[in-house]
C-alpha cells in the first residue's frame, strides 16, 4: 500500500506532464487576441437622435448594435465585439482590422443618402432604395468605378430628373450622404468634402428604377459605399467619447515581449521554489504548471478576449499563486521544527495554514470584481484574468499540490528526509523537550518589530506629510484617460529623437504637448495632444507615419466627458474595494483588524501615487488597476499576520499590554520569512516585465513594484503596529502574568 502511493505519485506527474505538453500549447492558441496585441480598432460612441424630439430608446439601440454588425461585416470582421454600455452608448472593438481608417469611416457613416437640388432641397432619400439594391460596377463609356443602386419608384425618380432640368443652368442633382443642416452645395462644390457625392447634370427626363452613383471612386470606395447602403443606414447619430487604435505590428511586438518576459519570470520563480523549498518546491513547480493550463483552459471555454494587461494578470497570477504554497510549506517547516515526523508536521501544517489561504484569496478577489465593475474593456480583461487565475490557484495550490505531497508523505518515504523539506538539522528540536508554548525557530526570532514603533509611526507621517505636499505641488502628470485629448505612439525600426518626432507632426500642422520616448533604444515615442484629431485628421496621421517609418502609429483620444467619467469611477472603485475588505475582516477577524489593515492599504495606494507625482510618469487607466491590484495582494500579508496574532491570542491568553506587544512581534517574526518570500516571488516576475515586457505596460509594473515594496512595510509597521495600539488600550493599567 505505501510502495502504491509512491508509484500512483510518480504515474500521476507522467500524466501532468504529458497533458501539458499536449494541451497547453492549443489551448493558449485558441484563446481570442484582444486588439492591443492583434491591432485594431477600438471606439465608445455617444448615441445621438437624427432627428430632435427622437428618444434613444433600447430598441434604438439594439437596432444600432445591429446596423454595426453588419457594417464590421463589411469590413471583413469575424468577432465584432459591440455591446451597448449605459443609456445611450456603444462600444466597438474590431481586432485584427488592417486598414483602421476605413474601418472608422465605415463605422461612424450614416448612410443617409438624398438627392437634392442646387438649392439643397431633398428631392429622395435612402427610403427610396430598394433593399440591398446597391453594387460596385464600371462606367461603360470611361471604365471609372462607380456605384449603382435601384430606386422603388421609376415615375418618382421621373419626377424629380424633370424637375431638376427646367432648374437650367442649374440642373444639377446633388447626391449627399449624410447630409447636415447648414451643408451647402454652392459653398462646398469643387471642394474636397466628405459629405458630397457627385452632382450630374440633368439634360433630360429619365423614367428609371437603374441610378448610377460617379464620384471619383477607388474600386474599393465605391465598394464601401455599396456596401454600407445595403447595410442600411444607422438610426442614431455616433459621436465619438473615446477611440483606441492600435497598428498590428506594435500588437505583435507587445505580444512577443511580454510573453518572452512571462516565460523568463516564470522560470526564474521555479527556480527559487526548487531551491529554497527544495521537494515541496518540485511540488508547487508541478501544481503552477497545472495552474498556467487550467487559467488558459477555462479563459478559452469562456471565449474571453485576452488583452496585454490580461496577459500580465496571468504572469502575475504564478506569482501571486506562490503564495498559498509558501503560506503550506512554511506551517509543515515550522513543525518539523518542533520535532514532529513528517506526517504529523504535514497533516498539522495543512490545517493551520488553510484559513489564512482562503482569507487571503478572499480580500484580492474583491478587488479584483470591483476593478472588473468599474474598468474599461482592457482593465476589465486584466480582471477577468486575476479573478480567473485566483479561484485556479486557489484549487490548484490547495488541493492538488497537498494532494501529490500526502501521496509521497504517506508512503513514509519521507520519514527520515527532512532536510528535503529545507529544514536545517541543528534547526530540528526534541519533541520530548516541548510542549505547547514552545516556539519553534526562525531567522528572525532576535528581530524586535514592535519596540521601535514610535519611530515608524513618525516616518510615516512624514512620508504622508511630504507626498501631500509633493502632490499639491507637482500634481499628478494624468494622461489622456483622465484629462482627455490625444496620444500618438509612433513606432520606428530605427532610434527616435524627440525633435524629429516633433518635426514630423509640425509637418502635418500639429503640436505636441510633450513627447516620451521609450522602448528598445528610444524606438516608441509617445506624444501627447490638447484637443481631439478629426477622423480625416486621424487618418492622414496614420498614412504619414506608415509612409516614413513602415509601422501605422496607435491612436487614442478621449473627451472631457469621458475622462471625468473614468476619474469618478476609479474614485469609487478604490473606495468600494476598501468598504468591502473592511467588511470581510471585521467578520473574520475584529473591527480594529479592519480598519488597521484599510489605513495601510491607503498608505500603499497613497505612497504610489505621490511617486508617481514626483517622477512625473504617466498616470492612465491601468494605473488605477495596478493601485486596486495592490490593494488586494497587500491585504494578504496583513491578514497572515493577523491570522497568526489571533492564533497566538487563542494559546497565550494576554494579560497586559507587555503580553499583547509579545504576541504581535513574536507573529511577525513567525510570518516574516512568508511575507519576504511571498513577496519576492511577485516582484521577480514584475522586475522582468518591466525590464523586458511591452513599454505599454512600463507604468503598471512601476506601480505594481513600488506598491509591493511599500506593501511590507505597511504591513509590518503600520498595519499590526496600530492595531497593537488601539488593542492595548484594553489592558492599560494590567500587569503581566509573569509580573
Amino acid at each position: 500500500m505505501k510502495k502504491g502511493r509512491l508509484i500512483a505519485f510518480f504515474l500521476i506527474v507522467l500524466l501532468i506532464g504529458t497533458g501539458l505538453g499536449y494541451f497547453t500549447k492549443p489551448a493558449a492558441n485558441n484563446i481570442t487576441l484582444g486588439l492591443d496585441l492583434r491591432g485594431g480598432f477600438e471606439v465608445l460612441y455617444d448615441v445621438q437622435p437624427v432627428k430632435k424630439g427622437d428618444k434613444i430608446t433600447k430598441d434604438v439601440l439594439v437596432s444600432t448594435v445591429q446596423a454595426l454588425n453588419r457594417r464590421a461585416n463589411v469590413l471583413g470582421v469575424s468577432e465584432p465585439n459591440i455591446q451597448i454600455e449605459g443609456n445611450n452608448r456603444i462600444r466597438v472593438q474590431l481586432a485584427g482590422v488592417t486598414n483602421q481608417n476605413r474601418a472608422r469611416e465605415i463605422l461612424s457613416t450614416e448612410a443617409q443618402l438624398s438627392f437634392r437640388d442646387t438649392n439643397d432641397k431633398e428631392l429622395l432619400n435612402g427610403s427610396d432604395l430598394v433593399e440591398n439594391g446597391a453594387k460596385q460596377t464600371f462606367d461603360p463609356t470611361t471604365n471609372e468605378p462607380i456605384v449603382s443602386v435601384k430606386l422603388k419608384d421609376a415615375d418618382k425618380f421621373g419626377e424629380v430628373t424633370k424637375k431638376v432640368k427646367k432648374m437650367a443652368p442649374n440642373n444639377q442633382l446633388v447626391i449627399w450622404l449624410d447630409y447636415q443642416k447648414g451643408d451647402s452645395f454652392k459653398k462646398e462644390v469643387g471642394k474636397k468634402h466628405p459629405k458630397y457625392v457627385s452632382a450630374p447634370n440633368v439634360s433630360q427626363e429619365l423614367n428609371t428604377k437603374d441610378v448610377t452613383i460617379e464620384g471619383q471612386f477607388t474600386v474599393q470606395k465605391a465598394k464601401d459605399l455599396a456596401n454600407i447602403l445595403n447595410a442600411g443606414a444607422l438610426p442614431v447619430k455616433l459621436t465619438e467619447k473615446y477611440s483606441t487604435s492600435v497598428g498590428a505590428q506594435f500588437g505583435q511586438q507587445a505580444l512577443h515581449d511580454t510573453v518572452e518576459a512571462g516565460i523568463i519570470g516564470i522560470a526564474i520563480v521555479f527556480l527559487f521554489m526548487l531551491l529554497y523549498y527544495r521537494l515541496p518546491g518540485l511540488i508547487a513547480v508541478i501544481t503552477l504548471s497545472v495552474y498556467v493550463y487550467i487559467t488558459l483552459q477555462v479563459f478559452d471555454w469562456m471565449q474571453a478576449v485576452l488583452t496585454l494587461p490580461g496577459i500580465a494578470a496571468l504572469i502575475l497570477g504564478v506569482g501571486m499563486a506562490v503564495d498559498a504554497n509558501i503560506i503550506t510549506y512554511e506551517r509543515i517547516k515550522e513543525e518539523l521544527k518542533l520535532g514532529k515526523s513528517v506526517r504529523s508536521a504535514f497533516r498539522s501544517g495543512n490545517r493551520r495554514s488553510f484559513a489564512t489561504i482562503f482569507d487571503a484569496n478572499i480580500t484580492t478577489i474583491i478587488a479584483a470584481v470591483v476593478l472588473f465593475i468599474f474598468g474599461t474593456s482592457s482593465v476589465k480583461g486584466f480582471a477577468t484574468m486575476l479573478i480567473l487565475s485566483i479561484l485556479t490557484s486557489f484549487i490548484t495550490a490547495v488541493f492538488l499540490s497537498r494532494f501529490l505531497l500526502a501521496l509521497l508523505v504517506e508512503s513514509r518515504w519521507l520519514d527520515r528526509k527532512k532536510s528535503w523539506f529545507g529544514v536545517k538539522k541543528k534547526h530540528i528540536m526534541d519533541i520530548q523537550k516541548t510542549d505547547e508554548n514552545t516556539e519553534p525557530h526562525t531567522a528572525f526570532q532576535k528581530w524586535d518589530f514592535t519596540s521601535k514603533r514610535k519611530y515608524f509611526f513618525i516616518f510615516s507621517s512624514a512620508v504622508t506629510i511630504a507626498g501631500i505636499i509633493i502632490l499639491l505641488v507637482f500634481k499628478l502628470n494624468l494622461g489622456i484617460d483622465f484629462a482627455s485629448g490625444a496620444r500618438i505612439d509612433v513606432q520606428s525600426n530605427h532610434s527616435l529623437t524627440a525633435h524629429q518626432v516633433e518635426k514630423d507632426f509640425d509637418s502635418l500642422g500639429m503640436e505636441p504637448e510633450n513627447i516620451v520616448l521609450s522602448g528598445k533604444e528610444n524606438h516608441v515615442a509617445a506624444a501627447r495632444f490638447v484637443g481631439e484629431p478629426s477622423k480625416e485628421k486621424i487618418a492622414e496621421i496614420k498614412t504619414y507615419f506608415k509612409d516614413k517609418y513602415g509601422s501605422e502609429p496607435n491612436v487614442s483620444t478621449v473627451s472631457p466627458t469621458v475622462g471625468k467619467e473614468l476619474a469618478r469611477n476609479a474614485l469609487y472603485a478604490v473606495a468600494i474595494a476598501s468598504i468591502g475588505i473592511i467588511i470581510y475582516v471585521s467578520i473574520r477577524f475584529e473591527y480594529r483588524m479592519a480598519v488597521a489593515a484599510i489605513v495601510s492599504l491607503l498608505y500603499d495606494a497613497f505612497f504610489i501615487i505621490a511617486f508617481f507625482s514626483i517622477t512625473r510618469l504617466e498616470v492612465d487607466v491601468t494605473f488605477i488597476a495596478a493601485i486596486l491590484t495592490i490593494i488586494g495582494y497587500s491585504i494578504n500579508d496583513t491578514i497572515v499576520t493577523f491570522d497568526r496574532i489571533r492564533e497566538q491570542m487563542k494559546k497565550r491568553k494576554p494579560k497586559s499590554f507587555a503580553d499583547l506587544e509579545y504576541i504581535v512581534n513574536l507573529s511577525l517574526q513567525q510570518t516574516f520569512t512568508r511575507s519576504i518570500n511571498t513577496v519576492l516571488t511577485v516582484v521577480i516576475v514584475v522586475v522582468v516585465l518591466l525590464i523586458l515586457g511591452s513599454s505599454s505596460i512600463t507604468n503598471f509594473s512601476v506601480a505594481l513594484l513600488v506598491g509591493l515594496l511599500t506593501g511590507v512595510y505597511s504591513s509590518l509597521y503600520i498595519a499590526a503596529q496600530l492595531w497593537l495600539v488601539w488593542k492595548g488600550k484594553e489592558f492599560k493599567g494590567k500587569k503581566s502574568i509573569e509580573e
